[in-house]
């Protein structure tokens, strides 16, 4: 039953990246990344910051959540590099796909969570909001050794994320107490609910869906790790340490997401292979179809 609810709430987000497959002709591949740009910059922002600005948000939750998503990343961070020696010997296109064992689709975050029944949209808009900022850290940090940013364009490219930005201003506003006007809000939700049908169906027409064809050593390590051992992991823990269903259960979900769709435009921004890094993305984001349901029915029934 629990998993029959949690297929029922994950399959129509499924249905529109299948839609965005079906229609990714229609569209010039231009219009698609200007599409991503347009959630990347605006719509996205807006649903992070709503999400973690429309209630108070737990001091001693946000203090919680913090360490405990930073560690899901580490772990992902340092457990990716098992899949070096397999990769490109290029360090800098190793680590276009390496930072998919870490970071994370937010738009399957926000679904994931809808279909749990303990946590909700604004714990998620925390959980982004405490991980993003790491997740980049890493990233540009990773691309960075590999490229020739220096410091402080690193630096800059991190603190001005859109994401980032979002996600901190609305948990600062969740924690404080305070609401911004209404006319102000209001086209904020307006944009809010834009974002992630707009995100699956551009996830499916930017998808290469015969990726899972060439799964390699590489890849499939990035994948074992951002799909399985994070999520694992994290239950277990969770598990031990006795922690509270409802976060246990978002922890668990966040671990399992797939990879960021967005990972391989970082990555050619820093001059990276984009290819191999869009590859693994769709790897991972195929598999998920099969592993993400899995692992949110698990935590449903252990939490």
């Amino acid at each position: 039953m629990i998993l029959g609810t949690i297929l029922a709430g994950l399959v129509p987000s499924f249905l529109l990246v299948g839609l965005g497959g079906l229609v990714r002709r229609r569209l010039s591949d231009n219009a698609w990344l200007g599409l991503d740009r347009l959630n990347f910059e605006i719509l996205f922002p807006a649903l992070l910051f709503n999400a973690a600005a429309s209630r108070p948000l737990d001091p001693a939750l946000v203090a919680v959540i913090g360490p405990a998503v930073w560690s899901i990343l580490t772990l992902g961070l340092v457990a990716g590099y098992a899949a070096r020696r397999f990769g490109p010997t290029r360090f800098l296109d190793f680590a276009g796909g390496w930072q998919t064992a870490w970071r994370f689709n937010t738009a399957m975050g926000f679904v994931a969570a809808s279909t749990l029944s303990g946590p909700d949209a604004a714990m998620m808009a925390v959980v982004a909001g405490m991980a993003v900022p790491v997740a980049n850290v890493f990233a540009v940090g990773a691309l960075s050794r590999g490229g020739n940013l220096g410091a402080l364009a690193t630096a800059r490219r991190i603190a001005l994320n859109p994401f980032l930005l979002a996600s901190l201003g609305g948990v600062f506003v969740g924690l404080t107490g305070l609401r911004p006007p209404a006319l102000v809000m209001a086209p904020v939700a307006m944009l809010a609910q834009a974002a992630i049908p707009v995100a699956l169906v551009s996830i499916g027409a930017t998808m290469d869906w015969r990726a899972l064809a060439r799964l390699n050593a590489f890849s499939a390590i990035l994948c074992g790790v951002k799909l399985m051992l994070l999520p694992a992991v994290t239950l277990t823990l969770c598990l031990v340490l006795r922690a509270d269903p409802a976060l246990a259960a978002m922890l668990v979900a966040f671990a399992a997401l797939p990879p960021a769709t967005a990972s391989h435009v970082l990555a050619a921004g820093f001059g990276a292979d984009r290819v191999l890094t869009a590859t693994v993305v769709a790897q991972g984001t195929l598999l998920a179809a099969l592993t993400l349901p899995l692992w949110l029915w698990l935590a449903e029934a252990v939490f």
